[in-house]
């Protein structure tokens, strides 16, 4: 009995000893503690308002201030150009001389002719005198008094002829001596020493153009005049003047002209074909950059927000209902939000609502994580888009 009794017990010892060295086995083995989850890490800028301008672009062409022709006003044969082509020339400046030779006769002739009536009225005037005495004592008839004092008032008629005969003459004489009417830069001539002109012929001999100032003529839709109208009787507009707004150009090579002008929102009327009117701005031109026929483009100020908000364009979802959103990191969580999106300004959106100062914008990691989960959140205001640019409309 006692070696039955003993080999159970040796069993049964084994047995625990197994069932103690399973137990340290697995305790080792699957007891660690599970490591904890990873918390995904986004980038994020933080709204700040900024000052936006709002800007319409034109269409334009340069004109000059004033344009004149010059064109004879007597006939004759041109005897010298007094300019150099292409110089800038005075109001007054001789231009060309025609012959005068026989404007001279011409004066002289009707000099003359003056210096004759004159005697003739200072003849009638004694004759006049001496019958106005004789008629008293009845030396003479009442007729032949009358006749004297008739043709003492036909003498005086015809010297006045004659005087203005003369003024004409002197006036034709003077037209041989052909002036520029304004002040500007002369284009090149059409005739030659030795060429026949007359009197208003209807090709010019050369173009005077006055280029400082100098026009620029811009067209714009109606509606967009309008609301130009509105802008600057609401004060939303900065007004040089009455009916008048501030207007910058671009040259044609993208470069931005010096001076700013003054655009003229009055006496306008509506191409019937097109819709469109036909503004006018003044600018300075002293340098004389700005030629006629230049194509240039105006930049209307319209509008300007102090407190704009800008975000990047990677940074806003649009679903394909047309819904547009943002993510944003709210007490550490992930948050989406609706927003209104008034336009684009470069590679940003322009926000109108939905964001406020201060909020954090996801723009960077927004695919790997959903709205409530939590988030490391990381500055990428280095990041941002580019600095904001004036909006251009047009």
């Amino acid at each position: 009995m006692s070696t039955k009794i003993l080999a159970k017990f040796l069993v049964t010892a084994a047995v625990l000893l197994a069932l103690i060295i399973l137990v340290i086995l697995g305790g080792c083995s699957g007891g660690e503690p599970a490591p904890e989850a990873v918390i995904p890490k986004v980038s994020v800028i933080t709204i700040q308002p900024q000052s936006q301008v709002l800007t319409t672009e034109l269409a334009g062409r340069t004109q000059a201030f004033m344009v004149a022709q010059i064109r004879p006003q007597v006939g004759g044969i041109v005897q010298r150009r007094l300019f150099v082509e292409g110089a800038d020339v005075k109001a007054g400046q001789p231009l060309y001389q025609l012959d005068p030779a026989t404007y001279t006769a011409a004066l002289a002739q009707a000099q003359a002719s003056l210096a004759k009536y004159r005697a003739t009225l200072n003849s009638a005037q004694a004759t006049a005198r001496r019958n106005a005495g004789l008629v008293k004592i009845n030396a003479i008839s009442q007729q032949d008094n009358e006749d004297a004092q008739a043709t003492l008032l036909t003498a005086a008629a015809d010297v006045k002829v004659a005087e203005a005969e003369v003024q004409t003459a002197r006036i034709n004489l003077a037209y041989t001596r052909i002036t520029s009417p304004v002040s500007g830069r002369i284009e090149t001539s059409t005739v030659t020493p030795g060429a026949l002109v007359v009197a208003n012929q209807d090709s010019a001999l050369t173009t005077v153009q006055q280029l400082d100032p100098i026009y620029v003529d811009v067209t714009q839709s109606t509606t967009e005049l309008l609301r130009l109208k509105r802008d600057l009787a609401s004060g939303a507009l900065q007004s040089t003047g009455e009916g008048e707004a501030r207007i910058s150009l671009t040259l044609d090579d993208g470069s931005t002209y010096t001076h700013e002008g003054r655009l003229k929102v009055s006496g306008v009327s509506v191409n019937e074909g097109t819709g469109t009117v036909t503004l006018r701005a003044e600018f300075a031109n002293p340098d004389h950059l700005l030629l006629p026929g230049m194509y240039v483009r105006g930049v209307l100020e319209q509008a300007r927000n102090d407190q704009a908000i800008l975000v990047p364009q990677k940074a806003v979802n649009r679903s394909a209902s047309g819904l547009t959103t943002a993510l944003l990191v709210v007490d550490g969580k992930v948050q989406q939000r609706e927003l209104t999106i008034d336009r684009a300004v470069g590679n940003q959106w322009w926000v109108t609502g939905g964001l406020k100062a201060g909020d954090q914008l996801i723009v960077e990691g927004g695919q790997k994580v959903r709205a409530g989960a939590a988030v490391q959140v990381q500055d990428a205001s280095d990041q941002a888009a580019t600095p904001s640019t004036p909006v251009k409309e047009g």
